[in-house]
């Protein structure tokens, strides 16, 4: 029985993560969240292909290691899913990944500007956010991650790390589970806008350093719950 239950309150977790980044603008009618299955590591839970704001726990399909639909489930799943199933595959760590096209990310995705941690909130983003560029190891593309090869590579710019920027394309979180995935995901297009207003200002900008963003980074570790339930709430008005 406490299978089950543990299988339902992620697939729970993952419909409310889905709510909550469409309520926030981090996901619109594109991008996706995904958590490690809870019973088999080997694969992972992600909604078929449907915008965020109207995923239900119906619409969740399970993917194997090679992120292919387990079963016989035929619905149309994301063409990006491999993003999800090569980070799980190199980051046992990993337990839930946000793929995200939000606005105020996009330009350091594009410029010689690094993404870097500008408050307390954002020490997650450590020295700066790596950038995948699609082309340095595959050529002209549409920019897409569509096969295992191209989420290998990503998976690889991200590193160790808890953000990686995609070039013309948006980012991915990842995170020790869904409410830290979630939190970072929002919190990365919150720096975002706000080091564009710190760039805009003409002046020296003074970012956290490694070792204030690893300090910040611990101790907003400790109180994911408090907005994860605030944004819960906010997310079904």
């Amino acid at each position: 029985m406490s299978n089950t239950l543990d299988l339902k309150s992620c697939v729970d977790d993952l419909v409310v993560a889905n709510r909550i980044l469409a309520r926030f603008g981090v996901l619109d009618g594109f991008g996706h969240v995904s958590v490690r299955h809870p019973q088999h590591p080997q694969r992972f839970l992600l909604s078929r292909s449907l915008a965020p704001e109207l995923v239900t726990a119906d619409d969740i399909m399970t993917f194997d290691q090679d992120s292919e639909a387990v079963g016989d489930d035929d619905r149309k799943p994301y063409l990006e899913r491999y993003i999800h199933g090569e980070i799980y595959r190199a980051r046992p760590d990993v337990h839930a990944v946000v793929h995200s096209h939000s606005p105020s990310v996009i330009p350091y995705a594009g410029s010689s500007v690094r993404l870097r941690p500008i408050y307390h909130m954002a020490g997650f983003l450590g020295a700066g956010a790596p950038v995948f560029d699609i082309r340095c190891c595959f050529g002209d593309t549409d920019m897409l991650v569509r096969n295992r090869d191209h989420g290998k590579a990503l998976a690889a710019t991200l590193g160790q790390g808890t953000i990686s920027l995609m070039r013309g394309h948006g980012f991915v979180a990842a995170g020790r589970d869904i409410q830290v995935a979630v939190y970072r995901a929002v919190y990365t297009e919150m720096n975002a806008a706000l080091q564009q207003k710190a760039i805009g200002l003409g002046g020296d900008i003074t970012y956290l350093n490694d070792a204030e963003a690893a300090l910040a980074d611990e101790m907003m570790g400790g109180v994911m719950n408090r907005p994860w339930e605030l944004w819960k709430k906010k997310a079904f008005e």
